[in-house]
């Protein structure tokens, strides 16, 4: 079920600046009941991200107005919303005033277990290197061949996900997700000055970690110092947060913190699901 710019069509214009290109944002979010979760701040992302690489920003209306047309139809999946540089010829300049190009995609959830919240997952260390780029460090853009080289290194179904090193050798996040450590009661995650994705969900918990009174530090992490972790979690917008079980050869418990900021983010996520709230909670 896909809109571009507004119609019930399922293709993109072989001439639009995000095909040829990969120039442009998106945001990817999960929808339960008819509520796509915590929209605005997936929104507030992608105007962001756009305004970062100088693309015009989208009107919020129209795309609130959309997303509201698809979740009538489907009540349950997972909400891709792209924005690329629209039409514009060949060549890498962008036309003076480029309009944009909308397209908004609701397809299944992933059948992913739940006893994944509780049990954890089984992880592995990608062989591809993120590259350092503080110009394009932190956006969601639509450029992913790194991760997709670093999702290609593995088949086994036990494996649920690839931590990938940026080229200095500093452990910055999964090939979808966003990794958080434990150490000694602290929490920390990688610092996203240089590369990697600044996720919604990773922004969610480090409110979190704040309400619940959790120090937290963003820092570069080495692969050492993951692996000495007392927990490892990771998050993104449509699994929320699964504990790390296994990273290669060592075992994790489920903590205590990773199982309190699971908590915490459940609270929010029934919250948005109430019926008499807002569809832009």
């Amino acid at each position: 079920m896909v809109l571009v710019d507004g119609e019930p069509v399922s293709w993109v214009d072989v001439a639009d600046r995000g095909f040829q290109y990969g120039d442009g944002v998106f945001t990817t979010l999960k929808v339960l009941r008819g509520v796509p979760l915590f929209l605005d701040a997936h929104l507030a992302r992608l105007e962001r991200d756009a305004a970062r690489l100088f693309l015009p920003v989208p009107d919020r209306a129209v795309l609130e107005a959309e997303v509201r047309q698809l979740c009538g139809l489907k009540p349950e999946g997972v909400l891709k919303i792209q924005w690329t540089g629209g039409g514009g010829g060949r060549g890498y300049r962008r036309p003076d005033a480029p309009t944009g190009t909308r397209v908004l995609g609701l397809h299944p959830l992933p059948d992913y277990p739940a006893m994944l919240h509780d049990q954890g997952v089984a992880v592995r260390v990608c062989r591809t290197r993120l590259g350092i780029n503080p110009a394009l460090a932190g956006l969601k853009h639509m450029n992913r061949l790194e991760q997709i080289l670093a999702r290609a290194e593995w088949s086994q179904a036990d494996i649920r996900e690839g931590l990938m090193l940026d080229t200095g050798g500093h452990v910055v996040e999964g090939t979808m997700t966003n990794l958080f450590l434990v150490r000694q009661g602290k929490l920390h995650t990688p610092k996203l000055d240089r590369c990697g994705v600044a996720g919604v969900m990773r922004g969610w918990v480090l409110a979190g970690a704040a309400e619940l009174g959790l120090a937290v530090e963003e820092r570069r992490l080495s692969l050492d110092e993951v692996r000495a972790a007392d927990e490892l979690f990771l998050t993104n917008s449509v699994i929320g947060l699964w504990p790390v079980s296994r990273l290669e050869a060592r075992a994790y418990p489920v903590g205590p913190i990773s199982g309190a900021i699971w908590r915490w983010l459940t609270t929010k996520i029934q919250a948005a699901l109430d019926p008499s709230g807002p569809i832009s909670r």
